[in-house]
């Protein structure tokens, strides 16, 4: 029964293919009028001559297709097979289970039970949507689906070298922060280190304010003692100054003195008595010496 309906197909069509040559046979031979009036519009198109392009169209193409299409496939299929055997030959094949797994592993939920109620119902509320037309397929779905597809691809393909990429940065803030902590750590031993050998400073500094108590103390006795003999050398000045004063006026009493008598004597030796007494004595005087030696 196929047959003979597939056989029935194949003459109707080829009888249909005929009839379209015919009409483009006549339409080929018959000379069409090419002629323009000089101060008149052109005639229209009548719908007769209109259906007769559109056959004539369609019968081209009803014959070049058959003929070309042999052509196409010859052509296309070596590059079709010859690409799907480097694809299985390079990509290797990806376990189904595996696959599965996977697909099953990104829907939410936590159990399988969970995740197959999730879908079943998310499957069953967006037919129910659709039938009652609450939702309605149109191109912005299209545009939503193909721009939900490119970034879950992004996510899929770029995401591991998203990872390794933000992976290697953080290994890298963390070897740097590693290397200031360590850093750090030895600059904090170092300096535990040299306050260590600080230790003994307590005692330093006792002994250090003792000394500095009997620096104090000493030189409080030796500002005392540059007092007292500062006010010991301003009295022996000022005893030194009543000395001076006092041999001056010894001296000028001496010196009155003298005088006084110098003047005294010389008031006598101008009385003639007196000179007559000296005289007399004198030569006494020189009697008394002159018998002395004599004896």
């Amino acid at each position: 029964m196929s047959q003979r309906q597939n056989a029935g197909s194949r003459s109707k069509s080829d009888v249909s293919k005929s009839r379209a040559l015919d009409c483009c046979r006549t339409s080929a031979i018959k000379p069409q009028p090419h002629f323009q009036l000089s101060d008149q519009r052109q005639a229209p198109d009548t719908p007769i001559t209109n259906h007769l392009t559109m056959a004539s169209r369609l019968a081209r193409s009803a014959v070049g297709a058959p003929l070309l299409r042999p052509v196409l496939a010859r052509r296309a299929a070596p590059a079709i097979s010859v690409a799907a055997a480097r694809y299985s030959s390079n990509v290797p094949a990806e376990d189904p289970k595996k696959k599965a797994q996977s697909i099953i592993d990104a829907l939410p939920g936590n159990s399988l039970l969970s995740k197959s109620a999730i879908l079943s119902s998310a499957a069953g509320l967006s037919i129910y949507a659709i039938s009652s037309e609450y939702y309605v397929m149109n191109e912005e779905t299209i545009i939503a689906i193909s721009l939900l597809s490119v970034w879950g691809a992004l996510i899929k393909y770029g995401g591991p070298a998203y990872k390794e990429w933000a992976e290697s940065q953080n290994n890298k803030i963390k070897n740097i922060l590693n290397s200031a902590r360590a850093d750090h750590t030895e600059a904090v031993k170092g300096r535990i280190e040299d306050v260590k050998q600080m230790g003994s400073v307590v005692e330093i500094t006792k002994n250090l304010f003792e000394v500095s108590k009997e620096t104090a103390k000493l030189e409080a006795e030796a500002f005392e003692l540059e007092q007292k003999t500062a006010l010991a050398a301003e009295a022996k000045a000022v005893l030194d100054s009543w000395v001076r004063y006092e041999g001056q006026v010894k001296q000028r009493q001496q010196k009155e003195l003298a005088q006084s008598v110098i003047a005294k004597v010389q008031k006598e030796l101008e009385n003639p008595k007196v000179l007559q007494q000296i005289l007399q004595q004198s030569v006494a005087d020189i009697e008394k010496i002159v018998a002395s030696k004599a004896q």
